[in-house]
């Protein structure tokens, strides 16, 4: 039971810090001049990396997120989200990497990994595509 209340106390943190973020990241975006409903996209596409992906195994940070997003893109969004698609997905990658480039020009996260993060979406891109195919044609299966 006392992991599950750690879990818990840290998970409560994440989301309260992750609130400054998702703040960070919608005045960057605002910034950008992007329309509301594009800002509100990648926001909430955004949150649901950082507050609910990074919380669901263990209890993450959105600085060691950068290290997560291949677990997230190739099995736990397609698997987990109802409204996965091509298009979703490469929406919700486009979003992850939109917010960990604000997170790095804030240097909350080391360009190093933001450009690491970038480099593993855009080199495994083709498998989560074939990933979101074969759930969608029934023959996905999860190797985990």
């Amino acid at each position: 039971m006392n992991d599950y209340k750690d879990w818990e106390k840290k998970e409560e943190e994440n989301h309260k810090r992750n609130e400054k973020f998702l703040q960070e990241f919608e005045n960057w975006l605002i910034e950008k001049s992007l329309t509301k409903k594009i800002i509100r996209k990648h926001v909430n596409n955004a949150s649901l990396y950082i507050n609910d992906y990074l919380n669901y195994y263990d209890a993450e940070t959105m600085e060691d997120g950068v290290h997560f997003v291949n677990g997230f893109l190739d099995g736990w969004f397609i698997e987990k989200c109802l409204w996965s698609s091509r298009h979703s997905l490469k929406g919700t990658a486009a979003s992850i990497k939109k917010f960990y480039e604000c997170m790095s020009e804030k240097a909350y996260v080391t360009i190093d990994n933001y450009k690491k993060l970038c480099r593993e979406i855009k080199d495994n891109m083709n498998h989560y595509l074939e990933q979101i195919d074969a759930f969608d044609n029934g023959t996905y299966y999860d190797m985990f």
